[in-house]
């Protein structure tokens, strides 16, 4: 109908559906596809239509319930703010979202565009625009069902990964890198991740998931990106996250493998110490239960901004066996903190044997059964009692 634009009787008819939202307590799912305003309405009374409710009343939905948008074609101008006001976004790949549609481009002098051109889902999916990208709308409204299910509460627990599927998740090695999905996958109900925003930031893992059919909310460093540092976007994503986990009131689940936050002139120049200290605003003032799992490195700032602030901050804060601890990461400590005894020892072989050994010492140190040992943290924990903590710690 024209295109799905808002006319002035449409916007009366969402005030009243978000006025009934509130009063009821209803989640919202908006099907968002449309072109925007309408300005060729002219059979209503007023001028500017700058006094109309729509956006005051569902941006005041925030909070209250449960706003997943879901898109599937072109949308422009107020369809794309009030999309950008969901909670989650679902879109399909060939959506195209914008904040002016070609004719409002062209009107502001702006150059002259073909609607594909506008806002195409993988630019959006790189951003953090889109949360979930989808083929279709059948496959969309799909995963709005299963995305609303996690604001509603408990269902019957699915299947639960084997035993093995934790204990192998994480190498032995503590230089092999591997997938931190896999671990996740290990600890969920199986087949109940939901990824958010996959494919921004794509140094930190956020998704839901359940645990013996409960919801919840995971938060994961991934080291096969910058072996796990927390950069800018990481950390602005990280925050979104423990917003919308407080907004449902899910539990959190971090899952730590961090050497830190990224350090350089270029990581601070991208805003890194607000974004970084958001987390720590953020995770100081969690209201939901929350709980971490460090599956190796556990380093600096970085992993106490995936506690909360501090290991005494969760409910629970426990390593598999392969953890490894300190306030920075090895190397690094090494290269600082024997840098005179390094310059010292001019031959190569034996200064790179003499850095190995003071990084063996190190590691020896901060592995996880000595900072257990020092009641640093709750405990060393076979990885298949991951969802035993979980449920014994998280779930009321």
């Amino acid at each position: 109908m024209l295109a799905g634009t808002q006319g002035m009787t449409n916007h009366a008819k969402k005030d009243r559906l978000f006025d009934l939202a509130e009063q009821m307590g209803l989640p919202v799912v908006f099907f968002t596809e449309g072109g925007g305003g309408r300005p060729g309405d002219v059979d209503q009374s007023g001028v500017s239509w700058l006094d109309c409710l729509a956006f005051a009343l569902f941006g005041r939905l925030a909070g209250q319930v449960p706003l997943i948008g879901v898109n599937d074609g072109y949308c422009f101008a107020g369809n794309a703010a009030l999309l950008g006001t969901c909670d989650v976004v679902i879109a399909t790949s060939r959506s195209n979202i914008g904040m002016g549609g070609p004719a409002m481009i062209e009107g502001g002098g702006l150059g002259t565009f073909a609607p594909t051109e506008v806002g195409p889902a993988e630019v959006h999916r790189t951003n953090g625009v889109i949360d979930i990208v989808v083929a279709d709308d059948v496959e969309a409204t799909a995963m709005a069902r299963s995305v609303l299910g996690m604001a509603q509460g408990a269902k019957a627990p699915g299947p639960a990964p084997s035993d093995e599927d934790p204990r192998s998740a994480v190498p032995e090695n503590r230089k092999q890198v591997y997938d931190m999905h896999r671990a996740i996958e290990a600890i969920a109900d199986v087949d109940s991740f939901i990824e958010l925003r996959a494919e921004d930031a794509p140094g930190m893992i956020a998704g839901f998931a359940r645990v013996e059919g409960r919801p919840l909310m995971f938060l994961a460093n991934n080291p096969m990106h910058l072996a796990g540092a927390i950069d800018h976007r990481g950390a602005q994503k990280a925050a979104d996250m423990l917003r919308l986990a407080e907004s449902w009131q899910l539990p959190v689940v971090f899952v730590c493998d961090t050497p830190g936050f990224m350090v350089g002139p270029e990581s601070d120049a991208e805003g890194l110490p607000r974004s970084a200290g958001a987390l720590f605003r953020l995770g100081g003032n969690l209201t939901v239960p929350f709980g971490t799992v460090i599956t190796r490195k556990c380093y600096g700032l970085g992993a106490q901004a995936m506690m909360g602030g501090g290991l005494r901050q969760p409910r629970f804060s426990v390593s598999w066996p392969t953890g490894e601890f300190g306030p920075m990461g090895l190397e690094g400590a090494v290269e600082l903190g024997f840098s005179r005894e390094l310059a010292a020892t001019a031959d190569d072989t034996e200064r790179a044997e003499l850095f190995d050994s003071l990084v063996d010492t190190m590691y020896e140190h901060g592995r996880a059964l000595n900072v257990a040992t020092h009641f640093e943290i709750d405990d060393v924990i076979d990885p298949a009692d991951t969802r035993r903590w979980i449920c014994g710690m998280l779930f009321d």
